[in-house]
């Protein structure tokens, strides 16, 4: 019989797909806002605003920053859970991480919806 030893927070297959979830997210929008300025009107500031005016661009736009803030949490705390040992730096740090996160994400909601 074997015994195994379980140890750590077991949060692979969950954070692997999330990852690359989050990825396919960001490279369709990347792929959707490229092909709208590279096929549109040359982009002034108007035409830039008017695009973003847009709902369906709001909503595109923060579906990528979700994406991108939980694709950045997820590789950041895999980080900071593989090389910081000590717990009351690596929580220190996580919770820092979150907080940058989540005030990028307010910001960027501010941004498209002001």
């Amino acid at each position: 019989m074997v015994n195994r030893v379980v140890v750590g927070a077991h949060y692979g297959l969950r954070d692997w797909l999330a990852q690359r979830i989050t990825a396919v997210i960001m490279a369709v929008y990347t792929l959707v806002v490229l092909g709208v300025v590279l096929t549109g009107p040359p982009m002034t500031f108007i035409a830039w605003r008017e695009l973003f005016a847009t709902g369906w661009m709001r909503v595109a736009t923060l579906l990528f920053a979700a994406s991108l803030a939980w694709h950045a949490w997820v590789g950041v705390r895999d980080i900071i859970m593989d090389y910081v040992k000590s717990t009351a730096v690596r929580l220190t740090l996580e919770a820092l991480v979150l907080l940058t996160i989540a005030c990028y994400v307010a910001w960027a909601v501010q941004i498209l919806w002001r």
